[in-house]
C-alpha cells in the first residue's frame, strides 16, 4: 500500500532521515521504533506532508504521492494522528469529529459518528465538553476517533500511548487491533517497543535517520539486539 524509497530530509541544514526506505502492506499493523532523535516522526510527517523530501519517492496504492500537501493526503486516504494529539481544544467533542470529516461531502457523516462514539463510549458521554478539558487518554481517543472519520485507507499514528497511564495505553493498543480487524491498514510509531511489536505484524528500527533492522515483529521480539536496547534483557 505504502511504498518509501530512498527519502531524505532536512531541517534547514540539518539532515534527519538519511535514505529511508520501507514498506506497508494493506491491511497490516507496520510499527517503527527507535530511541528518541532516531528520525521516527520526521518519518511520519514527511509521509503525511507536512515535510517536503529532498530526495527520495513516497508511493500510495502505486502513485507517486511525493511532495503533496496533508489536505491532498487526507482525500487520497491517509490520515496522521501527530504526536501530541492536536485536538482542537476550545471546540467540543463533537465539534472535533464532525472535523474529521470535514472533507466528506456523503450521507453517511451522521451515522459515522455515532458509530464511532458508540465505540468510543466515553467520548459520547463527554460530546459536549470542550476537547480541552479532557484527559490525555480521552484526548488520543478522540484525536484516534477523529482521524477514523475521515475515512482513511491508511492511519498513521504518532506515539500513541505518550505519557498515558497502563490501564489507557492497553485500551490503546486494542483499539490498534480493531482498527486493523475493521480494514484499516496501520502505521505506527511508538516509544513502548514491546506492545509495538505484539500488536504489529512487521517493524522496523531506526537509528540517526536511518533504518538498522526490519523483519517481522515475532522475530524482532526474539531478536537479542531489540531486546537489549527495547525491551530490557530476558530473564534467565
Amino acid at each position: 500500500m505504502l511504498k518509501i524509497t530512498g527519502i531524505e530530509t532536512f531541517y534547514g541544514k540539518i539532515q534527519a532521515l538519511k535514505g529511508v526506505s520501507l514498506e506497508v502492506e494493506q491491511g497490516k499493523v507496520v510499527t517503527i521504533l527507535g530511541a528518541n532523535g532516531a528520525g521516527k516522526t520526521t518519518t511520519m510527517k514527511t509521509i503525511s506532508g507536512l515535510l517536503k523530501p529532498k530526495r527520495g519517492t513516497i508511493e500510495f496504492l502505486g502513485e507517486n504521492i511525493t511532495g503533496l500537501r496533508p489536505d491532498q493526503l487526507l482525500r487520497k486516504g491517509i490520515a496522521l494522528v501527530p504526536e501530541g494529539r492536536a485536538i482542537l481544544s476550545s471546540m467540543t467533542v463533537l465539534e472535533n469529529l464532525e472535523m474529521g470529516a470535514y472533507h466528506r461531502n456523503d450521507k453517511d457523516i451522521k451515522k459515522d459518528i455515532e458509530e464511532v462514539m458508540a465505540r468510543f463510549p466515553i467520548l459520547k458521554e463527554r460530546k459536549e465538553q470542550l476537547g480541552g478539558t479532557l484527559s490525555g487518554g480521552q484526548q488520543q481517543m478522540l484525536a484516534i476517533a477523529r482521524a477514523l472519520l475521515s475515512k482513511p485507507k491508511l492511519i498513521l499514528l504518532d506515539e500513541p500511548s505518550m505519557g498515558l497511564a497502563p490501564l489507557i495505553v492497553a485500551d490503546i493498543f486494542k483499539m490498534i487491533r480493531e482498527i486493523k480487524e475493521n480494514g484499516t491498514t496501520v502505521l505506527l510509531v511508538e516509544q513502548n517497543a514491546k506492545q509495538a511489536l505484539k500488536v504489529a505484524d512487521y517493524g522496523y528500527v531506526m537509528e540517526t535517520g536511518k533504518i538498522i533492522i526490519n523483519g517481522k515483529a515475532t522475530d524482532l521480539l526474539e531478536d537479542t539486539r531489540i531486546v537489549e536496547a527495547y525491551l530490557g534483557k530476558k530473564s534467565s
